[in-house]
């Protein structure tokens, strides 16, 4: 299970940190930046639902060991 922890972390941090980035220079971007804001937003919006689609995804129950022993209950 580690494993799919730390698989989780190397997908949502850097889609946090790169979708907050697009999204600030659509915010505040001036000059050639400005010109792209709606591109920016877009990739910004895309990343960060990447990343907690990613997260999100992950979450789902996996069976245990103990669920597949083959005793009938």
């Amino acid at each position: 299970m580690s494993e799919n922890r730390i698989a989780k972390g190397i997908v949502l941090v850097p889609c946090l940190l790169l979708g907050g980035a697009f999204l600030a220079t659509a915010i505040w971007g001036q000059g050639a930046a400005a010109d792209n804001r709606g591109l920016a937003a877009s990739i910004g919006v895309a990343l960060l639902l990447a990343g907690l689609g990613a997260q999100w995804l992950s979450n789902e129950q996996v069976p245990s060991d103990s669920d597949s022993s083959g005793k009938n209950p």
